[in-house]
């Protein structure tokens, strides 16, 4: 919906230059202490993914030449908690890439493949020969008020983590992709958290993020959406129906 003074449209995570912004405090932030045991118990499972797209001459804070916007992925494992290869993030910031580096937390880094795609819901799986700690997931729907975090390669400054609560469940024809069903959160998101991890305060997976809703001029308005858990495993199973192996 566009009004003459207002431009309201949806922005994917990608960082396509540099630009210093004034953001306020969104949200309502979790306690430090509870913060922190979140971080501790998800970090490990968090990627920096950086792709090199044909053509792409006009890289983010810090990345190289040609190296497209920055994103974000979680390690999984159908096994949860178990070391895998294989890595969730968003299928727009991988799609055109032509190769693709992993970092991990502990600032390890490699290359990586796109294993498999789901166009539909805008998921992705990665596969690295550097073994990551799979996420822990939880199946439980989130209540809406309830804390979450956001986990992600802010700006492709590197990972970390934004606070908020739960605020709604079950968003869908919002426009991103073909298959909805985001859960919407107030954390602060912005450019290069696409793939990242919205987890419980327990670090657990709740679900993938994917999306922002925001005006023309600002990059967080506190409406941002992550694909859901069921959302996941539904494209899990189709590619493990195809034959396809995690």
């Amino acid at each position: 919906m566009i009004h003459h003074l207002i431009n309201i449209r949806l922005l994917r995570y990608l960082f396509f230059g540099l630009a210093v912004i004034s953001l306020g405090v969104f949200g309502h932030a979790a306690n430090a202490e509870h913060g922190a045991k979140t971080w501790a118990k998800a970090q490990k499972s968090l990627v920096a993914v950086n792709p090199v797209w044909p053509g792409y001459d006009r890289p983010g804070f810090g990345a190289p030449q040609g190296t497209a916007p920055a994103g974000t992925g979680v390690y999984f494992s159908m096994n949860e908690a178990q070391d895998t290869a294989f890595i969730l993030t968003a299928a727009h910031v991988v799609a055109q890439a032509k190769s693709i580096e992993i970092v991990d937390f502990s600032g390890n880094s490699s290359a990586a493949s796109l294993h498999a795609i789901d166009w539909r819901r805008d998921i992705a799986v990665l596969k690295t020969d550097l073994i990551g700690t799979g996420i822990v997931v939880t199946d439980d729907r989130p209540l809406i008020g309830s804390h979450v975090c956001a986990l992600g390669n802010s700006f492709g400054l590197g990972t970390g983590m934004s606070c908020g609560i739960v605020s709604a469940v079950g968003r869908s024809n919002i426009g991103f992709n073909e298959v909805e069903d985001f859960i919407q959160t107030d954390a602060a998101v912005n450019p290069g958290m696409s793939g990242g991890a919205l987890v419980d305060p327990d670090g657990r997976l709740i679900g993938l993020i994917d999306g922002i809703f925001t005006k023309e001029a600002d990059i967080d308005a506190g409406v941002n959406f992550a694909i859901s858990v069921p959302l996941l495993r539904q494209s899990l199973a189709e590619h493990l129906s195809a034959g396809v192996q995690f």
